[in-house]
């Protein structure tokens, strides 16, 4: 099979093809401009493409509900000229494949769950630290939808006692986006992340923040495994600052060799590197095929 995989992430997106393996054949990206733009690229890039189908992930919040009147538009981002956008609609104008649609994040825990960290799991949480925070969540084999979809990027945080960054989110300020996405890190240093020693306290404010967060999760969800994508992800040093304050949030109360010992092969980055958000697209694809 040969699936069209469409990104939509906040500050480029990435077009693609893949099959039914998750293995990408040919990639490229563009900044996300207005949906007008965006929509001639991607149409410019699968014009001339034999597809099998088309898989759409994209940021958020989206409307999931094939029964609401709004299925396929982003709805309240606060990304400029992107509100209300009927996404799906537009594609579905030039294609006549089937076209699955869903969060790039939820994909991305999807291809997880198919051909990464997560295969042959049943239970994976999903998310991405980057110009937003997302999370998909993948249960007992299937993505959790409901009244929308998953925005635990969105949930309150406790704040780090040096921290005095009001946040960037427009909706909470505070909320675990507004505090821990890559912009809150440049809002409250003057500098990208990547600018900043592995030294820095930025990296403890940032763990407290994520770990604070990741708890939340395995006491809510019990996740068989947790992946942390995206670009803030990149700073490796991460890793074992969130591992350590999981464990000492938890402090003993979960009982398990995955959290007590085990946890550098819980808590960890995408087997699929960065192309788990294509290969999310591509997943979201195939899923649609079977339904259709």
């Amino acid at each position: 099979m040969r699936i069209g995989a469409i990104e939509a992430g906040g500050t480029k997106i990435v077009c693609g093809i893949g099959n039914e393996l998750g293995e990408i054949e040919t990639r490229m990206s563009f900044p996300t401009e207005s949906p007008e733009i965006v929509v001639k690229k991607i149409i410019d890039y699968f014009k001339d493409e034999k597809l099998d189908a088309i898989g759409l992930g994209t940021f958020g919040p989206i409307d999931v509900n094939r029964n609401s009147k709004t299925y396929g538009y982003i709805t309240t981002t606060p990304k400029p000229n992107w509100a209300n956008v009927n996404f799906l609609g537009e594609l579905k104008q030039h294609f006549s494949v089937p076209i699955g649609f869903d969060t790039d994040v939820n994909g991305a825990a999807l291809a997880e769950a198919t051909w990464g960290s997560a295969k042959g799991l049943k239970n994976c949480v999903y998310y991405t630290i980057g110009t937003g925070v997302g999370v998909g969540v993948y249960a007992e084999g299937n993505l959790v939808h409901g009244l929308l979809h998953p925005e635990a990027g969105h949930v309150p945080v406790r704040r780090h006692p040096q921290d005095t960054y009001k946040g960037f989110c427009p909706f909470h300020h505070d909320c675990l986006e507004g505090l821990a996405a890559g912009p809150a890190i440049e809002g409250r240093f003057g500098v990208k992340g990547h600018e900043l020693d592995q030294n820095h306290i930025a990296w403890e404010i940032e763990a407290h923040y994520l770990s604070d967060a990741l708890v939340s999760t395995i006491l809510l969800l019990s996740p068989e495994k947790i992946i942390l994508g995206g670009g803030v992800m990149h700073q490796s040093q991460l890793f074992p600052l969130i591992r350590k304050a999981v464990q000492e949030k938890l402090n003993g109360y979960v009982q398990h060799e995955q959290l007590l010992t085990n946890i550098d092969h819980y808590i960890v980055a995408p087997g699929l590197g960065d192309n788990a958000g294509l290969a999310g697209a591509v997943a979201i694809g195939l899923r649609e095929v079977v339904k259709k």
